[in-house]
């Protein structure tokens, strides 16, 4: 008996979707959204209408009937926090993704909820979300940033971190809950995350805030010298939030955030992208032994995953500085789309109980 269950993966310009039954891939297709397209749009939540249909489009491009689907899931997006797991789309949370004050901005991945709702709806089964990227898992003491009116916050790769650790824990013939983790996913932005019996109980902010810097993000920045930039009248708040999210890191000191095109530099012996490239591996290699602390030196593996881990420097200039913590085992790219099937599927077979947004 088939399990077609359907993925939706919202970005800014783009939507992935993918089919799979029970585990076994149908079709996976990147839809391209040329930002003319959705000028007529300008607020991200109304746009779910528009990608919902060619979603449908692409899914009878491709002989697979939406009443023969299972289940759909989107991609989480900034709700409140939540537990890692797998939650059914209600009003509670489509409440809470249309509200921008929650974390100061709203994202396209909000979409993936309300296109997976639609379309569950319509057909009468049941629509989810699967590790939001506001998974906390945090004990206590890791909340603690210095100040009172500052509390440290978790907000990362949450769902192809955890996915890994599943296929981790799997590869050393233990369960999640008995596996203690570091997990490096390394994209445009970069999660550090300390992972104690299968719970991300620390991490970097990925966004804006503690942790190395990034293709384009600036990471942790020395607070003195931040407060003067600030207040030195060269920036809006908004221009220097895209500085520190979008345009640091990498972008700022090389002019490019391609990985790519770094590689080709570093291959060319362009001293500089040597050095900012050293510097990066160097703070990643950092985060993973502060990870290593909060363990207490239990650590079963250290894995990477994100597309800057298909460069072999970067793996071998962090390997050096990690490797006597514990194996380092690579997982190249992301496997959302399969971590958002997978999440589903769990429930359905009974392995995994779909949990309730009441916030």
């Amino acid at each position: 008996m088939s399990q077609l269950i359907l993925a939706i993966n919202p970005g800014s310009t783009s939507t992935k979707i993918a089919v799979f039954d029970g585990e076994k891939p149908v079709f996976e297709k990147t839809l391209r959204h040329d930002p003319a397209e959705l000028e007529p749009w300008p607020n991200i939540i109304d746009q779910f209408e528009f990608r919902k249909n060619l979603v449908l489009e692409a899914m009878e491009e491709h002989n697979v009937r939406p009443e023969d689907l299972v289940a759909v899931v989107g991609r989480g997006g900034l709700i409140r926090p939540v537990p890692g797991g797998t939650f059914h789309i209600n009003e509670a949370m489509k409440r809470d993704l249309r509200d921008p004050s929650l974390w100061g901005r709203t994202h396209a991945s909000a979409l993936g909820a309300f296109i997976a709702d639609a379309i569950a709806s319509e057909f009468g089964i049941p629509g989810f979300i699967v590790d939001p990227v506001v998974v906390d898992e945090f004990e206590d003491i890791a909340r603690i940033s210095g100040i009172p009116e500052i509390e440290r916050k978790s907000l990362l790769h949450a769902l192809n971190i955890r996915y890994i650790a599943r296929l981790m824990a799997r590869e050393l013939g233990k369960e999640l809950d008995d596996v203690n983790l570091i997990g490096v996913h390394m994209g445009g932005g970069i999660s550090v995350a300390a992972i104690k019996n299968g719970r991300v109980v620390d991490v970097n902010n990925a966004l804006l805030g503690m942790g190395p810097f990034s293709p384009q993000r600036a990471g942790a920045l020395p607070i003195g010298d931040l407060l003067e930039l600030a207040y030195s009248g060269k920036y809006t708040h908004g221009e220097l939030v895209k500085y520190l999210t979008k345009t640091g890191g990498f972008s700022a000191y090389l002019g490019t955030d391609s990985g790519i095109e770094v590689s080709k530099r570093i291959q060319a012996g362009d001293e500089r992208a040597i050095l900012i490239t050293n510097a990066m591996c160097y703070q990643v290699a950092k985060e993973v032994g502060a990870c290593a602390t909060v363990l207490s030196g239990k650590v079963d593996a250290i894995f990477m995953s994100g597309g800057l881990v298909y460069n072999e420097y970067i793996v071998d200039q962090i390997r050096s500085r990690v490797g006597f913590i514990a194996p380092l085992h690579l997982y190249p790219g992301e496997r959302e789309m399969e971590a958002l099937a997978q999440g589903g599927l769990r429930v359905l077979n009974g392995t995994e109980e779909a949990m309730e947004y009441n916030q």
